[in-house]
């Protein structure tokens, strides 16, 4: 985990995805363009359990604590969380 600058985005996971990746917060610098079903798809590329966050499962995203869609742009200083689809029963 690198250290929070003024041009980090800061990366939550929650629930089963926390417990599954081993990570609770890390955090990634912001890049001019970058969404969050970006981030979510490049942080899909480190492999091993982290490909489940581009599979099948969708996984639901906010940013500042509201729920977003992908193509939520994301601006230095956004927090990102990322869930596991919730079920109803």
């Amino acid at each position: 985990m690198t250290m929070a600058t003024d041009n980090s985005i800061t990366v939550k996971f929650f629930a089963r995805l926390r417990e599954e990746l081993d990570t609770t917060t890390l955090t990634v610098e912001a890049q001019p363009g970058l969404t969050a079903g970006q981030l979510l798809r490049s942080l899909a590329t480190k492999g091993g359990s982290w490909a489940q966050l581009d599979g099948e499962q969708p996984v639901m995203i906010a940013v500042n604590q509201v729920m977003t869609k992908p193509d939520r742009a994301l601006q230095p200083g956004d927090e990102v969380a990322f869930f596991p689809p919730v079920t109803g029963g």
